[in-house]
């Protein structure tokens, strides 16, 4: 019993420490694709489907779901019918998923197991935020895309209208955490994720991150009045 009550109080702090991310995560597994729907009242779904919409994959194409966890949006990539890779370092996501009927891999963002060119398309949905060394990164995911080929990242990011972005940021600071609480194995992960969408860059400042790593025509679009943003970029052929 002490064993469980010590994991399901893990919490990473906005150093970011791999093993401490990793390890936040495999207590969340368990619950995380129902804590996700309820704390932002069901725009999970939109948001994956805006996904797919920007990356485009098309049957034949190879595509790298980077941050996956459980595969839920890789499986609605694979729509498609592009052959779809979910990839994430939390064991623990990757097993929750298990059950799904997607390839997955365990993978460090920073350092990926994947030749040069291997994909067609590359996208990181909420997991971008998490890494610690961002810049490497966006390189590596250049790295392995083929030339000519597409990034999409899904983020949390910073609501346009400022009303709504102090009606969110007290969301994110006082209700989510005990909104977690009801639902989730790990309610005190849900504590760092509020931290960590205060401290990460706005939609302009992100894009000239992923730019600086090699992107190009890289634009953005807000989803949920900037709850979230989706970049796109294409490596040069």
């Amino acid at each position: 019993m002490a064993k469980t009550e010590q994991r399901e109080s893990v919490r990473a702090s906005l150093d970011k420490q791999p093993h401490e991310v990793a390890s936040m995560f495999d207590g969340v597994a368990k619950r995380y694709d129902l804590t996700n729907t309820v704390i932002s009242l069901g725009q999970d779904r939109y948001w994956r489907r805006a996904v797919r919409k920007a990356l485009a994959p098309r049957p034949g194409e190879r595509v790298l779901d980077l941050a996956a966890g459980t595969g839920i949006s890789t499986l609605d990539l694979a729509k498609s019918g592009a052959w779809c890779l979910a990839a994430d370092f939390s064991q623990g996501m990757l097993a929750a998923g298990k059950f799904r009927n997607v390839p997955m891999v365990a993978a460090d963002a920073t350092a990926l197991p994947f030749a040069d060119d291997s994909f067609d398309a590359v996208t990181i949905s909420y997991g971008l935020r998490n890494i610690s060394e961002t810049d490497q990164a966006l390189r590596e995911m250049l790295r392995v895309t083929k030339p000519g080929g597409r990034l999409v990242v899904c983020e949390f990011s910073t609501p346009i209208v400022p009303v709504f972005s102090t009606i969110y940021m007290e969301y994110l600071m006082k209700a989510l955490p005990k909104v977690a609480r009801a639902v989730s194995s790990n309610p005190d992960a849900y504590v760092y994720l509020a931290e960590s969408v205060r401290a990460w860059p706005n939609q302009r400042r992100l894009a000239a991150r992923i730019t600086d790593a090699g992107w190009s025509s890289v634009k953005w679009r807000n989803l949920t009045g900037g709850i979230v943003a989706l970049h796109r970029g294409y490596k040069l052929g």
